[in-house]
């Protein structure tokens, strides 16, 4: 069951004069403006929208049922990439990987995925173009965003936590093959109990992306950008780290 009508309001009207210290080092404060139906080729969705106060960038938390206040809700935080997302670019996984959480999600009672603006890692987009360039000649992902004076990956997880946060959700099953996503979001109070393996196959175009995510940048990815698999009684827990 989705949020109602009158649930709606309640938080639109909470929201509305949302101040607090803010997470994070850069003191991120967001806060819910609109809450939508979307209904998508994936399922049946409702869309809340954020404002945050670094940047005024949106961000959306795409919601299937009604997380607000549950316990072990399937997350998927996925940062917007506009050559893969919109264009189908094969030199990443990130369209697989946004349209197979969505599917994922659509199928379990409730779910969330949340989408950040953060383009190209935190880079931006013309930056991302500039070491696509660097890329063409020869540097990894990695190599190419240090080439450019930016870390391996410069994202801030702060507003993830703040939107979880908003949407009053207890703990959460995070899907990635990204250990440090993990360590990120519990370093800023989310309550991680579990995380999914994201199966996503790799293609010609980004097998040497998905190794470099593999071997530089610590994902729990095999060679063909098939992620580690727990073995049969293997936990995939991960510890609490409270706020």
């Amino acid at each position: 069951m989705s949020i109602n009508a009158e649930e709606i309001d309640r938080i639109l009207a909470e929201e509305a004069d949302h101040e607090c210290p803010g997470f994070g080092p850069h003191k991120i404060c967001v806060r819910i403006v609109a809450i939508a139906d979307l209904p998508s080729r994936f399922g049946r969705f409702q869309v809340a929208a954020f404002w945050n106060n670094r940047d005024s960038k949106d961000h959306i938390a795409i919601l299937h049922g009604n997380p607000m206040g549950k316990e072990n809700v399937p997350t998927r935080v996925h940062s917007e990439c506009l050559t893969g997302d919109a264009l189908g670019s094969l030199r990443c996984d990130c369209r697989d990987q946004l349209e197979v959480s969505l599917t994922r999600i659509a199928q379990q009672d409730c779910g969330i995925v949340l989408y950040l603006r953060q383009e190209g890692r935190g880079i931006g987009l013309l930056n991302k173009m500039r070491a696509y360039g660097l890329q063409d000649r020869g540097l990894d992902t990695v190599e190419a965003n240090l080439a450019l004076g930016f870390r391996d990956d410069e994202r801030e997880y702060s507003i993830a936590a703040h939107m979880l946060h908003s949407l009053k959700v207890k703990s959460i099953q995070l899907l990635t093959n990204n250990p440090k996503k993990v360590e990120e979001l519990q370093q800023h109070g989310v309550k991680v109990v579990g995380r999914l393996p994201h199966v996503i196959p790799a293609n010609d175009f980004n097998r040497f992306y998905l190794e470099t995510k593999r071997d530089r940048s610590g994902h729990l990815l095999d060679a063909l950008g098939k992620p580690h698999l727990p073995e049969q009684g293997e936990p995939v827990e991960v510890g609490d780290v409270s706020a």
